[in-house]
């Protein structure tokens, strides 16, 4: 393993305002790596970014602006984390979902070809599989069953051909139901382990698509982002995917009465038609830990007390509602506002 004082170099991470990004733009700091962030705050917030950032309020869709940072700073690593990723809502959102997780990436993509970046690490998704692959595995033949999974195999694919063509070096990681401190509680799309949480904060029932059975295995972001953040420095994982996260699946009723407990109340469940989704998803993940080192995750009960109490002390926002749906047609009525689709 690289020492951690031998790191230098900068990175520009994108979505460092968000969940996941933040996370890692901190653990590129402990590193010794300056950190350019990138944001353009629809999904993030501006407590998020570390203190230590160099931050761009701008889109990845803005070629304009990823030149000018490109330009204006060496930038030697990418970690690109920005994505609006809501596998299911993807649907009903295609052309967002392209521009967004697609050309976005596309764009910055480009520009660590021009400017000569050293290593572009790109957060997939195991939405990259589809369904009845488990356990998932890095040599499955990928077989997307949504917009979501579609873009980012897509920006896999892209990795693989700037790589042959122009010699960009990039690693590729498929994370899955992360979670933790700094996710967006109010989103009611995604990250169902926030969604209860808000859900119980408000005195709400837990509302859950179908009876509940359906598996995840969820990953506590502690455990994920320190891995992203080295992985640049260990250079045989170069141009090699990765699944990372953690191996124990559970049951979306079996989750619900963990968040229960965590906020010391009965659990009180509504269950909602059943929608279109993947209904069991985890990954091995032998090969991450060939690569990084064995390292013993924190356990699902443990990360979800850790983050309810650090829940209890954000202030209550209202669950948001995407404003640009594209397709109506068979999306959940929970979804929706009667009448209108805001």
């Amino acid at each position: 393993m690289t020492d951690a004082h031998e790191m230098k170099g900068t990175c520009l991470v994108t979505g460092v305002a968000g969940f996941l990004g933040s996370h890692v733009a901190d653990h590129c700091r402990e590193l010794g790596l300056e950190v350019v962030g990138f944001d353009d705050m629809s999904g993030g917030f501006v407590q998020n970014v570390p203190d230590h950032v160099k931050f761009y309020d701008g889109s990845i869709l803005d070629v304009s602006k990823i030149e000018t940072i490109f330009s204006t700073h060496k930038i030697d690593y990418v970690y690109h984390l920005a994505a609006y990723a809501v596998e299911g809502l993807s649907h009903f959102i295609r052309r967002f979902n392209y521009n967004n997780n697609l050309i976005g990436s596309v764009n910055l993509i480009n520009g660590s070809v021009k400017h000569d970046v050293k290593c572009f690490v790109f957060t997939s998704s195991i939405a990259v599989y589809g369904a009845a692959q488990t356990p998932m595995l890095e040599s499955t033949t990928p077989q997307p069953e949504d917009p979501y999974g579609v873009a980012k195999y897509a920006v896999e694919l892209d990795l693989k051909a700037a790589h042959e063509m122009f010699g960009l070096n990039s690693i590729v990681f498929r994370p899955h139901n992360v979670y933790g401190e700094r996710q967006n509680l109010a989103d009611r799309y995604r990250n169902v382990i926030g969604i209860f949480m808000n859900q119980v904060m408000d005195g709400m029932p837990m509302t859950i698509f179908g009876d509940g059975l359906q598996t995840r295995a969820f990953s506590n972001v502690i455990d994920v982002a320190p891995i992203l953040a080295r992985a640049p420095f260990v250079p045989e994982a170069y141009n090699e995917t990765f699944n990372v996260g953690a191996d124990t699946p559970y049951t979306v009723l079996e989750l619900s009465s963990m968040v229960a407990r965590a906020f010391e109340v009965e659990p009180n469940i509504v269950h909602l038609d059943p929608r279109i989704e993947v209904l069991h998803a985890f990954a091995d993940h032998a090969k991450a830990q060939k690569y990084f080192g064995n390292f013993e995750p924190l356990s699902l009960e443990g990360g979800i007390r850790r983050m309810a109490a650090w829940a209890r002390r954000q202030q209550r926002m209202t669950p948001s509602t995407f404003g640009d749906i594209e397709i109506e047609k068979n999306m959940p009525k929970s979804w929706t506002k009667p009448g209108k689709i805001s």
